[in-house]
């Protein structure tokens, strides 16, 4: 079977893009989580890894390489552990595969596979880098609105800022942390946090959390 995987930072985020090549017969795994999330710690990561390991899975398209992990090394580590499985890795932006039709491995996939991740990594640090650079300056222009360096997010603007996973995780109030991590698409910290705050707010802080 054929599959895709599909990373979006934020619900408002469109995927589109990522989906613009997609064939009708693969099937789709889309996470809607931040990429400083390790792959493996992926709700929709951790899926696809389960049906890699089970053999459903033979054939795996991304957009680029940099869907496949938080940093250069993760990325990197991902590709192996796909290589080790046997699974064909195609990336759209590079028109190019991990396996060759005569089914041998290709080592130019490798080697410009190891480049692009750590130039993805690169942009990433330069973007932080730029956002740190921006935040020092309007703060010595005294125009810097952020939050203030050791302060904490209130219970309530905690749960305003995951207006749609509180939505999901009080509809389904029954369902273990796992499970509700997997429906939300948030981590696991995430989701306990808010199901910690959900139940103080009830009266209900001492019940124990179900794995």
């Amino acid at each position: 079977m054929k599959a895709r995987y599909v990373r979006v930072s934020s619900q408002s985020q469109n995927p589109a893009r990522q989906l613009a090549k997609r064939y009708p017969d693969e099937k789709l795994f889309i996470d809607v989580i931040s990429g400083s999330i390790p792959f493996t710690d992926r709700p929709q990561g951790k899926e696809l890894i389960k049906a890699i390991e089970a053999n459903e899975i033979t054939q795996l398209t991304v957009s680029s390489v940099d869907r496949l992990g938080r940093n250069s090394f993760n990325c990197q580590e991902t590709l192996n552990w796909l290589k080790d499985k046997g699974v064909n890795v195609c990336i759209d932006n590079l028109g190019i595969c991990s396996i060759l039709p005569n089914g041998k491995y290709n080592g130019i996939f490798k080697m410009i596979t190891d480049v692009l991740s750590n130039v993805a990594e690169m942009e990433r640090e330069a973007i932080k880098e730029r956002q740190a650079e921006g935040i020092a300056i309007a703060k010595k222009l005294g125009k810097f609105k952020g939050r203030v360096e050791g302060t904490v997010e209130s219970d309530d603007e905690v749960l305003a800022k995951y207006k749609k996973e509180v939505k999901l995780i009080q509809q389904h109030s029954d369902l273990s942390l796992r499970k509700l991590e997997a429906l939300t698409g948030v981590s696991m910290n995430t989701v306990k946090k808010l199901k910690l705050i959900l139940d103080k707010q009830k009266g209900e802080l001492m019940l124990p959390l179900k794995f």
